[in-house]
């Protein structure tokens, strides 16, 4: 949007804070498609934070989407495919639609398999199927929305959630077998017992003395850090509270934290943190505290403490 003389408005703090408050509230909505669309929870984070940046960039040289979430939905499509091609997982060629495919708009049905799709079946779908299906059924936009998101036509729409229903049906009626997961390296298990033993025995000296030097801190949604000091203050936080309990896990295959109700320390994780290592000292900490979201669909499974031994 310009002005008369053709110099894009500059936005007013107020129209900032308006923006800020309206992407904080659809963070939500944007991880649940990314994670959907790369396969990966931790991935669609890192996706949204890109994509979210973007829009701040964009809306601070003056652009001033009529409709803020088509706008964002569709920065963070294209962030998305970006992300799929760099990875180069897959190559899948987007074949064109056929015009006499038409799908039913509202499919209760296939709304609940979509639900309830994995995020491994949905990686199955071509990415042009996958972005459909999950706009339409799992977040519910209509296919005018979806139109202004992928910035393509209604009959084009029509035939890729037609194609990725049917394909997420055969797999939703096909056995499922459990997908092998790579061996976990026995001393980052190891490291990651010992770091929930101190603190769930509130040993805060302990966690601070694994850090170092130049260790990095974020807490997903919330702030970066960096430094030991700094970063040290982190815990004092976590020795103020009660309610949470570490366990050993992986998240998507990878050692992680995660974080129950000490009155369930066996039940579901509410949110998870992972830990990088160097050295032997922590030199990364990605908290998702702030970020529990990205809990929808996740894969996790809970690990045995590790005998030193």
């Amino acid at each position: 949007m310009t002005g008369s003389q053709g110099q894009p408005f500059a936005p007013t703090d107020a129209r900032l804070r308006a923006f800020e408050r309206e992407a904080a509230g659809l963070r939500a909505r944007l991880h649940r498609y990314c994670s959907r669309m790369v396969g990966s929870v931790i991935d669609g984070e890192d996706i949204v934070q890109e994509a979210l940046a973007k829009g701040f960039v964009a809306i601070r040289n003056g652009d001033m989407p009529d409709k803020t979430e088509s706008w964002l939905f569709r920065i963070t499509h294209n962030s998305a495919l970006d992300f799929l091609r760099k990875r180069a997982r897959s190559r899948e060629r987007q074949s064109e639609v056929e015009l006499d495919t038409i799908a039913d708009e509202d499919s209760a049905l296939d709304a609940r398999i979509a639900a309830e799709a994995s995020l491994a079946e949905l990686m199955q779908l071509p990415p042009a199927q996958r972005c459909t299906v999950v706009l339409k059924d799992v977040l519910g936009h209509s296919l005018e929305e979806i139109g202004e998101i992928l910035e393509t036509t209604e009959t084009a729409i029509k035939g890729a959630l037609q194609r990725g229903r049917e394909n997420l049906r055969k797999l939703a009626a096909a056995p499922r077998s459990a997908a092998p997961r790579p061996a976990l390296n026995r001393e980052d298990m190891r490291r990651l017992g010992d770091y929930v033993a101190a603190f769930n025995a509130r040993d805060f000296d302990a966690l601070r003395g694994l850090l170092a030097d130049d260790v990095k801190l974020e807490l997903v949604n919330r702030l970066r850090a960096e430094g030991k000091d700094y970063v040290g203050n982190y815990f004092g936080r976590y020795a103020d509270e009660t309610h949470w309990h570490f366990t050993t896990g992986t998240i998507e295959g990878r050692p992680a934290i995660l974080v129950t109700s000490p009155d369930r320390p066996d039940g579901p994780p509410r949110y998870f943190i992972l830990l990088d290592w160097e050295n032997g000292r922590i030199a990364g900490i990605r908290d998702f505290l702030f970020a529990d979201y990205v809990m929808d669909g996740v894969d996790y499974v809970p690990q045995p403490s590790v005998d030193p031994r």
